[in-house]
């Protein structure tokens, strides 16, 4: 279900898809992220890694009263601290939808499907 919003030119409306894609990239921004990984969880024990072309996969959008929360599933890089990482990844992820979309974020959570060494 697409959001809505609404300025003094007219109505505007922005895809769930949109709105994964635009969290997605700046997720990838962040330092210590080696890529998204599937939402439908584990293949062998093993994380898939999303390309860039299907990052939608790794994101979920929910509407909620008063904005959106937004889980990312992330592969981070072996020998950073998890925390930092998903802390850096949440204030981007946010910082850009308030940005370039003007969305209020609630809440982004944040689950890490694997730890890789990055190549």
């Amino acid at each position: 279900m697409p959001i809505q919003l609404e300025n003094g030119l007219g109505h505007i409306q922005v895809s769930d898809s949109c709105i994964a894609t635009i969290a997605g990239f700046a997720a990838l921004e962040c330092y210590g992220l080696v890529g998204m990984a599937s939402r439908n969880g584990l293949k062998d024990g093993i994380a898939v890694l999303l390309g860039r072309d299907n990052l939608t996969k790794g994101v979920e959008i929910r509407q909620v009263q008063g904005g959106i929360n937004i889980d990312l599933h992330i592969v981070v890089s072996y020998g950073t601290k998890i925390s930092e990482v998903a802390s850096n990844i949440r204030s981007k992820v946010k910082y850009v939808l308030n940005d370039v979309i003007g969305l209020e974020v609630n809440e982004v959570n944040i689950f890490v499907q694997d730890v890789r060494v990055s190549t």
